[in-house]
């Protein structure tokens, strides 16, 4: 990266009333980001977990390029619905065109962290608005810090130092029954996406932060517990961890870009009216082995 690159003029606003989230405003991120400029994104995206980048009018290809500023990427299972020319850009959209979905359409079902089925579970996630609903489509992040700190104490000391299991296929069918246009897995796929174990409480690796990370979506049970325990328990912090105090809820504007930590929140997509159409490009970031 040329050390040369001019600094931008641009404002990081805090999201007024909200538990976490910024805005940047005046930011051209199809133009080269000193390092500075980088930094200054960087330091804002552990301090308010969502960045939201406004009137981004960027390609594909410069969408990835910033997102690989963060790290190495992460290509979806779902390989059907990525960008042509673009594997590293996942298509989410309810269009469907000729009777077939381009996109993933029902992204963001239920609460759940990006790929913390995987060993190496995201670092974030980037999502550029191309078209938007005229209602509807509101995506809820969740504060899995403030949820962790407002925890009961006695909920504190029994989940604190347990594991639980993430599966990609959890809900998988359940989704497929709904959603017909969801594929049918094959089994080089399935193997990509075995149970994982990680903590039910993690350690943010850049601010030491301590997060709850377990999801309605991924989390399939609380292992060294009873079975019952394992579903009691879950229950209580998939309840807990979405309560409102915790939580933004984004209304989308043309041309948003959001950048959010998925080693410190949660998302939840509120939907829209099925005859609506909603386009967003997705770029995930790997991040590191959950501790």
């Amino acid at each position: 990266m040329p050390l040369d690159i001019p600094r931008q003029a641009f404002a990081i606003h805090p999201i007024i009333g909200a538990p976490l989230g910024a805005e940047v405003v005046g930011l051209d991120l199809s133009r080269p980001l000193s390092a500075q400029d980088f930094e200054r994104l960087h330091r804002a995206h552990l301090d308010y977990h969502v960045l939201v980048f406004r009137d981004q009018h960027i390609t594909p290809a410069e969408q990835v390029e910033f997102s690989r500023r963060f790290g190495q990427l992460q290509i979806h299972v779902l390989r059907n619905f990525q960008l042509t020319g673009h594997p590293e850009v996942l298509i989410v959209s309810n269009i469907r065109e000729n009777g077939e979905p381009i996109g993933l359409g029902d992204a963001g079902h239920f609460w759940h962290s990006d790929l913390s089925y995987k060993e190496t579970p995201s670092l974030g996630s980037m999502l550029h608005a191309q078209e938007l609903p005229a209602e509807g489509g509101d995506t809820l992040f969740a504060n899995q810090h403030t949820a962790w700190d407002a925890s009961p104490d006695h909920l504190k000391r029994e989940v604190e130092g347990l594991q639980a299991e993430h599966w990609y296929l959890a809900k998988y069918e359940e989704l497929r029954q709904k959603n017909p246009f969801r594929p049918k897995l094959t089994q080089a796929q399935i193997d990509e996406v075995r149970p994982v174990s990680h903590p039910v409480v993690r350690t943010h690796p850049e601010t030491g932060r301590k997060a709850l990370f377990v999801s309605e979506h991924f989390t399939t049970r609380i292992l060294g517990v009873t079975e019952q325990r394992s579903r009691e328990l879950l229950d209580a912090l998939f309840d807990h961890s979405t309560r409102a105090p915790h939580v933004y809820r984004h209304q989308w504007q043309p041309h948003d870009m959001v950048f959010w930590d998925n080693r410190s929140l949660m998302h939840l997509a509120a939907g829209c009216p099925d005859h609506l159409r909603r386009k967003l490009y997705r770029t995930t970031i790997e991040g590191d082995v959950p501790f």
